[in-house]
């Protein structure tokens, strides 16, 4: 199959349009924002990595401003209780019943900023929300939106009062993003797009652009499901996923390396992200590379290494790089 030509969907467009406009705000961090568009085609969660001052927080309020849907930031704290995520139930001598008042995970779109401050019950009330989709207080169960997508932060350099994410609740995010420094060439337009907020004399975008509707967002969705995928590729995207789990086939200096691999959460989320990113680069067919690429975001915090890789300071990119090189490419 060939690459789209003139034939792209009006959904495509306009998620291609999204793309351009978050790029504008968001300058030299091309990746996090085709992620964080994969992210929603793939109706997933983010956790993003990076050091402080590299736009992980702009990302996600830019893109909020051009979806049609409500954006909140909760800044995690050591002192944060999972009320103040849920909600709580409010009592009304009035009427002599409580009321249950919505927390801010009632949103579309969520920031959890440094979301490794956070203690464990908090974790887990988060936890409960981006997997299930719902929210349990006391007897009562909430929905949450249809539209739902909550976008983690956390700081590599600075671990002094943080709680480790566990185990289970990484395999809960789509996505595990590292953000670096940009370029010299995009620091450059960084300072001249700041100095013109700065002077208040920049066109605010949402009057080039507009808002992508939710309706559009889920024809979007539909739209990746249907992208076309040969037989001898979703086998090698199953390959990788399993070779997480038998390192050893492919060379026994992998056989150590690992301690757990990839559970079929992992190739479900590979699955749709490949679509999703062939499908943003505006095309109806998923290639290899699609699979390569995404195979880093998906797998690395949901692979467990072992002491001995731990010991030699190998990392978890290193081993699906060093596994995507020994499985033959169809």
């Amino acid at each position: 199959m060939s690459e789209q030509s003139g034939n792209n969907s009006v959904t495509q467009t306009a998620l291609v349009q999204l793309k351009n406009f978050i790029s504008q705000q968001i300058i030299g961090q091309d990746l996090l924002v085709e992620r964080m568009l994969i992210g929603l085609l793939a109706d997933g969660h983010i956790l993003v990595e990076g050091a402080p001052g590299l736009a992980k927080t702009r990302a996600i309020n830019v893109l909020s401003k051009g979806i049609q849907g409500d954006f909140h930031r909760v800044q995690f704290t050591p002192d944060l209780l999972p009320a103040d995520l849920t909600g709580t139930e409010i009592y009304r001598p009035q009427q002599g019943t409580f009321e249950f008042q919505k927390g801010p995970l009632f949103h579309n779109l969520i920031l959890a900023d440094e979301i490794n401050r956070s203690p464990a019950k908090v974790q887990a009330a988060l936890l409960e929300a981006m997997a299930e989709r719902q929210i349990t207080v006391g007897q009562a169960t909430y929905p949450l939106p249809a539209l739902f997508m909550v976008m983690a932060t956390q700081n590599p350099i600075e671990q002094e009062g943080t709680y480790h994410l566990p185990e289970a609740q990484l395999d809960r995010f789509l996505l595990h993003v590292k953000v670096d420094y940009p370029k010299a060439e995009h620091e450059k337009s960084i300072l001249h797009l700041a100095r013109a907020e700065a002077s208040q004399s920049a066109v605010k975008p949402l009057q080039k652009f507009g808002q992508v509707s939710q309706t559009t967002l889920f024809d979007a969705r539909s739209e990746v499901l249907g992208i076309y995928m040969a037989d001898n590729l979703e086998d090698y995207l199953l390959q990788i996923v399993l070779a997480t789990r038998n390192p050893g086939a492919y060379g026994q200096d992998l056989a150590g390396w690992l301690q757990y691999g990839a559970s079929p959460r992992a190739s479900i989320a590979l699955d749709r992200c490949a679509r999703a990113k062939a499908w943003l680069s505006q095309r109806d067919f998923v290639a290899p590379e699609d699979i390569q690429d995404m195979a880093f975001d998906v797998l690395r915090h949901r692979l467990i290494l072992s002491y001995e890789a731990e010991a030699e300071g190998i990392d978890t990119d290193q081993v699906i790089k060093e596994l995507i090189a020994r499985i033959a490419v169809p």
